[in-house]
């Protein structure tokens, strides 16, 4: 079955943090660092490896990684990556700050009791009638 395109993109600035995640467990070569965020993901993500090679390039030119050439269990050459210093502590930045976004999300779409658009708010499961939007007698909340 081919991917879902759930299982093709990755959100913007997450392959970042995917990747330094992955790299404080181990070093790993990048084939190794896409199989892993697979796996631990449940296949939700897949790593295109165009992507995960500019990523690593700009990671290694940002300080936070590491390269080595070295051979892999199968005997052949691939560049190893492991994080640095600098990149443990941007790993903390970027951890805190997804944690920060995903509970924003997780409010927004936790909260039934109404939506405010501007100084107006209504119940997400049932809207007003147009009716009620163009008479005196909908008043608008000041808090949802």
């Amino acid at each position: 079955m081919p991917p879902t395109r759930d299982q093709l993109e990755l959100l913007q600035g997450t392959l970042d943090m995917l990747i330094l995640k992955t790299l404080s467990l181990q070093p790993m070569h990048g084939f190794g660092i896409a199989r892993r965020v697979e796996q631990i993901s449940r296949s939700v993500f897949k790593v295109n490896p165009g992507s995960l090679l500019v990523a690593l390039q700009r990671l290694e030119r940002a300080g936070w990684l590491n390269a080595e050439w070295r051979q892999t269990e199968n005997g052949r050459r691939a560049k190893f990556y492991s994080l640095t210093r600098a990149g443990r502590k941007q790993l903390e930045v970027e951890t805190a700050d997804w944690k920060r976004r995903a509970a924003a999300v997780a409010r927004l779409l936790s909260s039934v009791s109404g939506v405010c658009a501007g100084f107006m708010c209504w119940s997400i499961s049932a809207p007003p009638p147009a009716s009620a939007l163009a008479t005196t007698r909908w008043s608008p909340r000041r808090s949802c």
